[in-house]
């Protein structure tokens, strides 16, 4: 699902615009179903370009983006991103049994009653699910987003020369890449859980069925501030710290306390957000985790959580399922997890 559908058939380039780094990819169909990674640029942004979602310094971020391009020497300018945090809302309503006319019309009722804002300041979506067995209503997706959240993105891309045809949800572009790259076949229920440097996306699917999603302001940024703070360093050495090298005499051993209470904060936004899901649902377990996102890397996180929750947890694969040059492209192998919304979003050139 996307909020803008324009002419899907047509090759599309990833566009992740977060808030410490841009990420761009290219696929091109190979043999039956399957894609090859043919591009793959990376630019990392000063802490201060893009700010709880909002881009703050447009001409830095779409800099970034163009040189990404260059570098890449990717000619396709048609591009496909995504957003996320507290402007996006995604609900799963239910309606009685109607023509696709009335639907159109009760869709926008229905979003009044379940959008905390104005209507005419948001860009709406729906995807009919299918028909519930119990109650023989429609199962529908809803989708809204504020207008001033995705011209936030849009326009920085078209400062960039590029043509923003395709505005996604993370949520459904992390989804779109688990369910090419795991082909689940089963009703296995398993969280993709997306940590990035200020938003951690929880996505709840079984099979390929969406569930349930929240976006939470916690990310692998507070890492940096909480240790920045502890030992009174530059947002740079903090970084590095983090990464697990020694800073002015600090040893990364010295920062696993404080690695640990942020671990901590993220666990708990996790457990609310389980919490919450499982008691609106009638799922009452969770089989798996998969974690993306480059915060997916700090120390102890993947086995804190697989402890503390009592579930599997692994890194996500964004390439499980596809091919790609280990020559030209060296270092998927270790960051792989933090493409998992990039793929998905240039998947998105079929109807995958």
């Amino acid at each position: 699902m996307a909020l803008t559908l324009l002419n899907r058939s047509k090759q599309v380039v990833g566009l992740d615009i977060g808030s410490s780094s841009i990420k761009a990819a290219e696929l091109r169909p190979i043999r039956r179903s399957g894609f090859e990674l043919v591009s793959l640029g990376m630019e990392q942004l000063s802490p201060d370009c893009i700010v709880d979602g909002v881009v703050i310094s447009k001409i830095p971020v779409s800099d970034a983006i163009s040189r990404i391009f260059t570098q890449q020497a990717i000619k396709n300018r048609r591009v496909a991103t995504s957003i996320s945090g507290h402007s996006v809302i995604v609900k799963k309503i239910a309606l009685p049994l109607q023509s696709e006319e009335d639907l159109a019309e009760s869709i926008r009722w229905e979003a009044e009653q379940y959008i905390p804002f104005d209507i005419t300041d948001v860009n709406l979506d729906y995807q009919v699910i299918g028909e519930s067995a119990t109650s023989g209503n429609l199962e529908v997706l809803l989708v809204a987003v504020k207008k001033e959240k995705i011209s936030d993105h849009t326009s920085v891309i078209s400062m960039a020369g590029k043509n923003p045809v395709i505005v996604d949800v993370d949520a459904f572009a992390l989804q779109n890449a688990y369910q090419f790259n795991y082909e689940p076949t089963t009703r296995t229920t398993v969280a993709l859980l997306d940590i990035g440097a200020s938003t951690m996306t929880i996505n709840i699917v079984t099979g390929t069925e969406f569930l349930f999603t929240r976006d939470v302001g916690v990310g692998g940024r507070q890492y940096t501030d909480f240790i920045q703070k502890e030992f009174n360093l530059s947002f740079a050495q903090a970084e590095a710290l983090k990464h697990g090298d020694s800073v002015e005499g600090i040893q990364a051993s010295e920062a696993h306390h404080v690695i640990e209470s942020v671990t901590e904060i993220i666990c708990l936004e996790i457990q609310k957000t389980f919490d919450f899901f499982k008691s609106t649902t009638t799922v009452e377990h969770i089989d798996r985790m998969l974690v993306s996102g480059g915060a997916a890397h700090t120390h102890g996180l993947l086995e804190t959580l697989s402890r503390k929750f009592e579930i599997p947890t692994e890194e996500f694969d964004s390439f499980k399922n596809i091919s790609y040059d280990p020559k030209r492209f060296p270092f998927i192998a270790d960051r792989s997890p933090d493409l998992a919304v990039t793929i998905g979003l240039a998947l998105r050139n079929t109807e995958v």
